[in-house]
Protein backbone atom coordinates (compact mmCIF):
# COMPACT_ATOMS: atom_id res chain seq x y z
CA UNK A 1 0.00 0.00 0.00
CA UNK A 2 1.00 3.46 -0.61
CA UNK A 3 1.33 6.31 1.13
CA UNK A 4 -2.40 6.99 2.57
CA UNK A 5 -3.98 10.72 1.85
CA UNK A 6 -5.83 11.96 4.65
CA UNK A 7 -9.04 11.50 2.74
CA UNK A 8 -9.08 7.74 2.92
CA UNK A 9 -8.28 6.57 6.26
CA UNK A 10 -10.61 6.25 9.74
CA UNK A 11 -9.68 5.26 12.76
CA UNK A 12 -11.78 2.07 12.17
CA UNK A 13 -9.40 1.35 8.91
CA UNK A 14 -6.73 2.15 11.42
CA UNK A 15 -7.69 0.11 14.40
CA UNK A 16 -9.17 -3.11 12.69
CA UNK A 17 -5.33 -3.49 11.13
CA UNK A 18 -3.92 -2.98 14.65
CA UNK A 19 -5.95 -5.37 16.61
CA UNK A 20 -5.30 -8.17 14.05
CA UNK A 21 -1.55 -7.82 13.45
CA UNK A 22 -0.39 -7.12 16.57
CA UNK A 23 -2.44 -8.34 20.34
CA UNK A 24 -0.56 -5.81 22.04
CA UNK A 25 -2.14 -3.15 20.23
CA UNK A 26 -5.07 -5.12 20.86
CA UNK A 27 -5.24 -4.56 24.03
CA UNK A 28 -4.43 -0.56 23.86
CA UNK A 29 -7.38 0.02 21.86
CA UNK A 30 -9.57 -1.94 23.67
CA UNK A 31 -8.35 0.04 26.91
CA UNK A 32 -7.72 3.79 25.35
CA UNK A 33 -10.95 3.26 22.67
CA UNK A 34 -10.51 4.59 19.24
CA UNK A 35 -7.87 7.07 17.96
CA UNK A 36 -8.74 10.69 16.97
CA UNK A 37 -6.18 11.29 14.81
CA UNK A 38 -7.92 10.83 11.57
CA UNK A 39 -10.44 13.16 13.20
CA UNK A 40 -8.32 16.64 14.06
CA UNK A 41 -9.18 19.76 12.36
CA UNK A 42 -6.18 20.92 10.03
CA UNK A 43 -4.60 23.47 11.70
CA UNK A 44 -0.96 23.63 10.16
CA UNK A 45 0.77 26.80 11.75
CA UNK A 46 -0.55 26.18 15.34
CA UNK A 47 0.10 22.86 15.39
CA UNK A 48 3.75 23.10 14.49
CA UNK A 49 4.08 26.00 16.95
CA UNK A 50 2.79 23.82 19.59
CA UNK A 51 5.47 21.54 18.49
CA UNK A 52 8.10 23.93 18.94
CA UNK A 53 6.98 24.83 22.12
CA UNK A 54 6.83 21.56 23.24
CA UNK A 55 10.48 20.23 22.22
CA UNK A 56 12.70 19.14 25.27
CA UNK A 57 9.76 19.46 27.81
CA UNK A 58 7.26 16.98 29.21
CA UNK A 59 3.95 17.10 28.29
CA UNK A 60 2.77 18.70 31.26
CA UNK A 61 5.49 21.64 31.39
CA UNK A 62 4.19 22.00 27.26
CA UNK A 63 0.91 22.61 28.11
CA UNK A 64 1.49 24.97 30.86
CA UNK A 65 3.65 27.12 28.90
CA UNK A 66 1.37 26.71 25.65
CA UNK A 67 -1.66 28.00 27.77
CA UNK A 68 -0.06 30.82 29.19
CA UNK A 69 1.65 31.87 25.67
CA UNK A 70 -2.23 31.16 24.03
CA UNK A 71 -3.13 33.99 26.83
CA UNK A 72 -0.67 36.45 24.79
CA UNK A 73 -1.61 35.19 20.86
CA UNK A 74 -5.04 33.91 21.27
CA UNK A 75 -5.16 32.60 17.94
CA UNK A 76 -2.39 31.36 17.34
CA UNK A 77 -1.71 32.88 13.85
CA UNK A 78 1.33 34.26 12.34
CA UNK A 79 0.12 38.08 12.31
CA UNK A 80 -0.25 37.62 16.19
CA UNK A 81 3.21 35.78 16.72
CA UNK A 82 4.99 39.04 14.56
CA UNK A 83 3.28 41.46 16.78
CA UNK A 84 3.83 39.96 20.28
CA UNK A 85 6.83 41.46 22.10
CA UNK A 86 9.57 39.06 22.74
CA UNK A 87 9.46 39.89 26.58
CA UNK A 88 6.09 39.04 26.40
CA UNK A 89 6.56 35.47 25.26
CA UNK A 90 9.51 35.07 27.57
CA UNK A 91 7.25 35.83 31.05
CA UNK A 92 5.10 33.09 29.45
CA UNK A 93 7.96 30.52 29.82
CA UNK A 94 8.63 30.38 26.06
CA UNK A 95 12.62 30.12 25.78
CA UNK A 96 14.42 32.82 23.56
CA UNK A 97 15.41 30.51 21.11
CA UNK A 98 11.74 28.91 20.81
CA UNK A 99 10.95 32.20 20.31
CA UNK A 100 12.89 33.23 17.92
CA UNK A 101 11.97 30.14 15.92
CA UNK A 102 8.59 30.48 16.11
CA UNK A 103 8.62 34.27 14.96
CA UNK A 104 10.87 33.11 11.69
CA UNK A 105 8.36 30.37 10.60
CA UNK A 106 5.48 32.66 11.41
CA UNK A 107 7.75 35.24 8.46
CA UNK A 108 7.96 32.72 5.97
CA UNK A 109 4.45 31.95 6.49
CA UNK A 110 3.39 35.01 6.26
CA UNK A 111 5.40 36.14 3.32
CA UNK A 112 4.73 32.91 1.32
CA UNK A 113 7.90 31.47 1.48
CA UNK A 114 6.67 28.80 3.30
CA UNK A 115 2.96 27.32 2.44
CA UNK A 116 2.08 24.79 5.08
CA UNK A 117 -1.08 23.97 3.45
CA UNK A 118 0.22 23.18 0.01
CA UNK A 119 2.21 20.29 2.24
CA UNK A 120 -1.22 18.05 2.36
CA UNK A 121 -0.22 16.94 -1.39
CA UNK A 122 3.89 16.38 -0.24
CA UNK A 123 5.22 13.04 0.40
CA UNK A 124 6.26 12.74 3.65
CA UNK A 125 10.15 12.89 2.61
CA UNK A 126 9.37 16.05 1.35
CA UNK A 127 7.32 18.02 4.16
CA UNK A 128 10.32 16.56 6.42
CA UNK A 129 13.03 18.12 4.02
CA UNK A 130 11.08 21.83 3.82
CA UNK A 131 10.31 21.70 7.50
CA UNK A 132 13.99 20.80 8.22
CA UNK A 133 15.35 23.84 6.84
CA UNK A 134 13.83 26.24 9.27
CA UNK A 135 16.00 26.76 12.42
CA UNK A 136 14.88 25.31 14.95
CA UNK A 137 13.06 22.01 13.33
CA UNK A 138 14.31 18.81 13.47
CA UNK A 139 13.49 15.64 12.10
CA UNK A 140 11.33 14.75 15.26
CA UNK A 141 9.30 18.17 15.31
CA UNK A 142 9.05 17.31 11.28
CA UNK A 143 7.55 14.20 11.72
CA UNK A 144 5.27 15.38 14.66
CA UNK A 145 3.91 17.43 12.13
CA UNK A 146 3.37 15.09 9.93
CA UNK A 147 1.40 12.89 12.06
CA UNK A 148 -0.70 15.84 14.26
CA UNK A 149 -0.73 18.74 11.66
CA UNK A 150 -1.09 16.17 8.31
CA UNK A 151 -2.99 13.64 9.42
CA UNK A 152 -0.16 11.01 7.82
CA UNK A 153 -1.39 7.93 9.35
CA UNK A 154 2.26 5.69 8.43
CA UNK A 155 4.52 7.84 10.63
CA UNK A 156 7.26 6.29 12.81
CA UNK A 157 9.40 8.83 14.89
CA UNK A 158 12.15 6.09 15.48
CA UNK A 159 14.33 9.02 17.65
CA UNK A 160 11.82 9.79 19.72
CA UNK A 161 12.39 8.54 23.46
CA UNK A 162 8.93 7.79 24.72
CA UNK A 163 7.77 5.87 21.68
CA UNK A 164 10.92 3.71 22.72
CA UNK A 165 10.39 3.64 26.57
CA UNK A 166 6.70 2.20 25.77
CA UNK A 167 8.33 -0.42 23.16
CA UNK A 168 10.78 -1.51 25.83
CA UNK A 169 7.92 -1.66 28.72
CA UNK A 170 5.22 -3.30 26.28
CA UNK A 171 6.77 -5.90 24.21
CA UNK A 172 10.68 -6.66 26.99
CA UNK A 173 13.52 -4.87 27.35
CA UNK A 174 15.19 -5.94 23.96
CA UNK A 175 12.42 -4.92 21.40
CA UNK A 176 13.41 -2.24 19.44
CA UNK A 177 10.73 0.67 17.78
CA UNK A 178 11.82 -0.31 13.90
CA UNK A 179 11.57 -4.15 14.90
CA UNK A 180 7.97 -4.43 16.81
CA UNK A 181 6.77 -1.57 14.30
CA UNK A 182 6.75 -3.42 11.04
CA UNK A 183 3.43 -5.17 11.55
CA UNK A 184 1.86 -1.74 12.15
CA UNK A 185 2.12 -0.89 8.22
CA UNK A 186 0.32 1.34 6.85
CA UNK A 187 -1.29 2.41 10.62
CA UNK A 188 1.96 3.38 12.29
CA UNK A 189 1.17 6.86 13.45
CA UNK A 190 -2.07 5.65 15.35
CA UNK A 191 0.23 2.86 17.20
CA UNK A 192 2.33 5.53 18.03
CA UNK A 193 -0.52 7.30 19.58
CA UNK A 194 -1.71 4.54 21.22
CA UNK A 195 1.92 4.04 22.85
CA UNK A 196 1.97 7.36 24.10
CA UNK A 197 -1.34 6.91 25.86
CA UNK A 198 0.07 3.83 27.33
CA UNK A 199 2.65 6.15 28.96
CA UNK A 200 0.40 8.83 30.19
CA UNK A 201 -2.10 6.40 31.11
Amino acid sequence: MGQLLISNWTAQDADTHLRQSCRVMARLIARHGSCPLADRAFRPFPTLVHSIVSQQLSAKAADTIARRVQAIVPGFTPAEWLAVAPEALRAAGLSSAKARYIVELARRVSDGRLNLEAMQEAADAEVIAALMELPGIGRHTAEMFLIFGLRRPDILSLGDAGLRRAVRLLFGEDATLECVGQPWRPFRSVASWYLWRHLGA
